[in-house]
């Protein structure tokens, strides 16, 4: 099953979304190396990436290494000629795809509109898609994430399928819909039929799915389900990059793999704080390792201590502590025990 955006043909449907705080390089480049064929940067904010200096304590927000593509950026924002400008700074940076936010529900932040927030007003929303689209170059694919609309007001849904119109009218080369509401954030299910029908009113043209995607069978069923053309990842791929390697395996018709091994967790927990070691301070890698390795844990055998072992981590010699105690022994690894909380965190914007 093949998924295009723009030029960019990719051999597998299940990408790595764009999570705040989450997906960050380290995130992106291990996705790629377990089998994600695109991700998406965590969300930026337009006028932060328009004031970012070349400074070593922040390069990382802009970090593309040649094993990253197609990588996309992510932008959110409210004035329509900043993101217009941050697209551009994004592109140079080597990001090969601009993503638009309209999908974060966030509140008014200066009496301005970002996220979300901007299904509500689908002129500027419109503004805003046309603005990067004439600004960055062609072979530049401009997508946008939306929900399913403010509320499930009549006005909501009206002005959902104004902005999507308007945005393929526009150029955007592909749509990511989420199932829930703004108002909804991340409380109740995701509403998969709306997929479908938004598929059924734009058979032609590029759709992924998102919403409630914990597992790699959640991620073929909502292929399935709905038709969408591929689906994103979200808070299933947080402490989880084994779901694209299981996604690729139940694609080819084959068996879910087993769990990986303590070892092979291992492996990928070491692999995961060298690309952290790549992209920040030592104190910095250590404790973005921290939460995602709260994360992982689910996957042992005794996931509540392990947890509560990865809770008390403060440095590198704390964290390889932690893999000394718990993982030294070659076991079974187990799935998960609750799919659905392997990534129950409302810090990132999905």
């Amino acid at each position: 099953m093949v998924l295009r955006i723009g030029p960019f043909e990719m051999d597998c449907p299940v990408v790595l979304a764009a999570l705040s705080g989450y997906s960050d390089w380290p995130m992106r480049a291990l996705a790629k190396r377990m089998g994600a064929p695109y991700t998406i940067c965590e969300v930026m904010i337009e006028k932060f990436v328009n004031s970012l200096k070349d400074r070593e304590k922040t390069r990382h927000f802009l970090m593309v290494t040649g094993e990253d593509h197609p990588a996309g950026a992510q932008l959110m924002g409210s004035e329509p000629r900043a993101f217009a400008s941050a697209a551009v700074r994004l592109v140079k940076a080597g990001f090969d795809v601009i993503d638009i936010n309209f999908g974060c529900p966030m509140k008014k932040q200066g009496g301005l509109c970002r996220g979300g927030l901007h299904l509500g007003q689908p002129d500027v929303a419109l503004q805003i898609l046309k603005a990067v689209r004439d600004a960055v170059p062609l072979e530049i694919p401009v997508t946008v994430k939306m929900r399913r609309g403010i509320d499930d007001t009549e006005e909501s849904r009206t002005n959902f399928f104004r902005i999507l119109e308007g945005g393929f009218d526009l150029g955007i080369a592909a749509a990511t819909i989420h199932g829930r509401t703004v108002e909804q954030k991340y409380v109740g299910p995701s509403r998969w039929e709306f997929l479908k029908e938004v598929r059924q009113k734009f058979p032609d043209r590029v759709l992924l799915g998102s919403g409630d995607l914990f597992t790699a069978a959640d991620c073929l069923r909502m292929l399935s389900d709905t038709g969408v053309d591929g689906v994103t990842a979200a808070r299933g791929a947080i402490g989880n990059p084994w779901i694209f390697q299981q996604a690729r395996a139940l694609l080819k018709g084959l068996a879910m793999p087993d769990p990986p091994t303590l070892r092979e967790q291992a492996e990928v927990f070491e692999e995961h704080y060298r690309l952290c070691e790549q992209a920040y301070s030592a104190e910095h890698a250590a404790r973005q390792m921290r939460k995602f390795c709260i994360r992982y844990s689910a996957w042992h055998p005794e996931p509540e201590k392990v947890r509560r072992a990865f809770v008390n981590v403060r440095n590198s010699d704390g964290w390889r502590n932690v893999l000394r105690d718990w993982y030294l022994n070659d076991l079974p690894g187990q799935f998960p025990s609750d799919p659905g909380g392997i990534g129950q965190v409302q810090s990132e914007c999905e």
